[in-house]
């Protein structure tokens, strides 16, 4: 006979983190490997667009196994030792740069803000964005309250970047025009 799926443990509000410590399902915590866990879904959904190319699944791969890593640290109460968490390094953080520079150095460069669109996967490439941006910001506050390891900040923050120039690379690949704000002139 298996375990079942529901423990019926936070029907009231509560939920563990790594170590057992009991805190609400609000904690900044919780809030904070949520959005990672959030992120991490819409990643799986870009992934799995026929439009992005093998080398592109391969690095959005990367990043999902580094975001459950980031999810797993954020999830251990203070002090946890129950096993050795993966940790987040600098190295992580400069292999974003890398591809964020190489990706750059083939677009033209940006004289407009663009607007989100031109096709579905560019469009989830923002979503990936904007809700890495919305993980930061949770993280930030956890910080604020809690340590949490700078490089993790460094990588999310480098994370966003990347995601909007993983866009606009979409464009390119799948040969749609980006999509320039030009604000009106009254």
């Amino acid at each position: 006979m298996s375990a079942k799926l529901y423990t019926k443990t936070g029907d009231k509000g509560k939920t563990s983190l790594l170590g057992g410590k009991r805190v609400s399902k609000a904690d900044l915590r919780i809030e904070s490997y949520g959005n990672i866990d959030e992120l991490n879904s819409f990643i799986g959904c870009l992934k799995d667009d026929h439009y992005v190319e093998k080398r592109l699944k391969q690095q959005l791969y990367w990043i999902q196994e580094h975001l459950f890593t980031i999810g797993s640290i954020l999830a251990a109460e203070e002090g946890f030792s129950g096993f050795d968490l993966p940790q987040i390094s600098e190295a992580e953080v400069t292999q974003l740069e890398v591809w964020i520079d190489k990706f750059d150095a083939e677009l033209p460069s940006l004289k407009h803000f663009i607007l989100p669109g031109g096709h579905p996967a560019v469009s989830l490439s923002h979503v990936c964005r904007t809700v890495c941006r919305r993980a930061e910001r949770s993280i930030i506050s956890l910080a604020n309250e809690d340590k949490v390891d700078e490089v993790i900040l460094r990588f999310i923050n480098r994370l966003s970047d990347y995601f909007f120039i993983f866009a606009r690379t979409l464009s390119k690949l799948i040969n749609v025009p980006e999509i320039p704000w030009i604000p009106e002139q009254e």
